[in-house]
């Protein structure tokens, strides 16, 4: 990197900083924090959505195994994610909103304490925040990496800069900031991915390398499952993406919440699904062929794209490719560190023993306050595990995303989601309290129990275990009632057309949007706790 190149990534901070600065304007209460009041445009929710998935990882951990094995990095990652968001298009997306239009929640836990109990509540919110510590950590880690590739800054000092940079924007500007942020590196990452897309054409004799490359490629490189992601692999992660990217990882939830009504969350979930499958190929084709263009260093290839971009960009276009890696890292830090504020400051504090009848009483200011130091915390707890990625512990990037994140999510992830499904009324907090433990028991045996277990056993057992002791108890021990059928009625009754970002709650076709009490509209169930919201 020169001058240029330094300008280029010093310019792409400031303007992410002013965007939060300029953002704070926006956020009055919890809810303009959290799920930007429900007025956020459908277009720039799916946009969102999409930035918020992915990370710098992309360009370490993936560009390695695409380096070694080749499309099967497309076929295996980005395909079944945006398969499994479109089925959460129809399945998840209009419910998730319809939680903040119906029953008045800013973080997507809070009605598991009338869907369920508060010992699931608490259960899923402190076993999904260690783990997104842990995802996070991942994610800083990948920056870093490339960081030190291009600029020689420590593993360290890369992640304390990027940390920092994501905290002031997202601490001050709340949801807003982040999705507009994320807009902002939307362009930013079209821009550097064509230009990367248009130089690698150009070294390899044009257009027509597209369709003639395959070729000279390594064999195997054009099948789209090989070495140990294969089609069991591709199942698999088609089964957990479907939960994970449709909310289940709380972020992506928040994009859905955050529209006007459950018809936009819908069409933001189409987009986003779109996006996954045409753009993620854009920016692989450069790795694909890097073979016939770089040697990668290390063994497990993650220098690939970030020695390509070095050979081959000028100055100035190299530090926009380099921004393009920030922008999808920040992107997910920012928004899971929102959403991690959502779950601590909505769902845990008021139900700690000492900080508890304080957190209930927060006014719109202390609430904010604690919203957004909650988020410096997760930020900088996140940032000390990342110095720990590639230790003993974690092992390296691509296996903490990858078995970590994927085998953890289904036990968190399939209570929250299904609980939402009327199909699934039957199962209450017995079936969620002993699927999630399951789950979690299911990764450590396959992870660390046993040994020589198969990646993709490593990953669907938990999800699994936790999805066939849900239903399965829920059918033999049925804990349906009457307060939890209500629940349900309210996020499943009629359909929220017309400006469900108001404070009633919105309407319904049907109906069930007017009322009093527990159906009444903005109407929280029994056993809930609401922050003051604005009237």
């Amino acid at each position: 990197m020169n001058s240029l190149d330094w300008t280029v990534l010093i310019g792409y901070f400031g303007v992410m900083v002013a965007i939060g600065v300029w953002s704070h304007k926006r956020v009055d209460d919890v809810s303009d924090f959290f799920t930007a009041g429900g007025r956020m445009p459908w277009w720039l929710s799916g946009i969102s959505h999409h930035m918020s998935g992915y990370s710098a990882v992309m360009f370490t951990g993936y560009a390695g195994i695409a380096y070694q094995y080749g499309v099967t990095s497309y076929v295996t990652w980005s395909f079944p994610i945006a398969v499994g968001i479109a089925v959460g298009a129809r399945l998840f997306a209009g419910r998730l909103n319809r939680l903040r239009s119906r029953l008045r929640v800013a973080s997507p836990l809070e009605y598991l304490k009338s869907r369920y109990n508060l010992p699931t509540q608490q259960a899923l919110a402190w076993s999904g925040v260690l783990l997104k510590i842990v995802d996070v950590g991942a994610k800083w880690a990948a920056i870093a990496t490339l960081l030190s590739v291009f600029t020689g800054l420590s593993l360290h000092q890369g992640i304390l800069i990027t940390g920092v940079v994501t905290g002031v924007y997202c601490t001050v500007g709340g949801l807003w900031a982040d999705a507009l942020t994320e807009l902002g590196q939307f362009v930013i990452q079209l821009l550097a991915g064509v230009a990367m897309l248009v130089t690698v054409l150009a070294e390899l004799g044009g257009v027509s390398a597209l369709w003639t490359v395959w070729d000279r490629l390594p064999d195997g490189h054009a099948r789209p499952t090989a070495g140990p992601y294969t089609l069991t692999f591709l199942l698999a992660y088609l089964f957990i993406k479907t939960f994970e990217y449709s909310g289940g990882m709380w972020n992506q939830a928040q994009r859905y919440m955050a529209t006007r009504n459950a018809r936009e969350a819908r069409r933001s979930a189409r987009l986003s699904a779109a996006l996954w499958f045409v753009w993620p190929a854009v920016l692989f084709f450069p790795m694909w062929v890097a073979p016939l263009l770089v040697r990668a260093e290390r063994p497990d290839a993650s220098d690939a794209y970030a020695l390509l971009t070095e050979r081959l960009l000028p100055h100035g276009l190299l530090g926009l490719v380099i921004v393009g890696f920030f922008s999808h890292t920040m992107a997910m830090c920012s928004s899971d560190a929102n959403a991690i504020s959502a779950v601590f400051t909505r769902d845990i504090a008021p139900a700690l023993p000492k900080l508890g009848a304080r957190a209930r009483g927060w006014s719109h200011r202390a609430g904010l306050l604690a919203a957004r130091l909650s988020t410096v915390a997760f930020l900088a707890l996140s940032m000390a595990v990342a110095t720990q990625v590639n230790s003993p512990t974690f092992e390296d990037i691509i296996t903490v995303v990858i078995t970590w994140v994927a085998g953890l999510v289904g036990p968190v992830s399939i209570p929250f989601l299904l609980g939402m499904v009327p199909r699934f009324r039957r199962s209450g907090p017995t079936a969620a309290l002993v699927s999630w433990a399951a789950g979690l028991f299911a990764f450590w045996l396959t992870h660390d129990g046993l040994s020589g277990v198969q990646l993709q056993l490593q990953i669907v057992a938990p999800v699994a275990t936790s999805l066939v002791l849900y239903v399965l108890i829920g059918f033999v021990r049925p804990e349906d009632t009457p307060e939890r059928d209500a629940v349900l009625a309210r996020i499943n009754s009629g359909d929220d057309e017309d400006g469900a970002g108001s404070e009633d709650g919105g309407g319904s076709e049907d109906g069930a949007g007017d009322g009093g009490g527990t159906g009444g509209a903005g109407a929280a169930p029994a056993g809930y706790f609401v922050y003051p919201i604005r009237s």
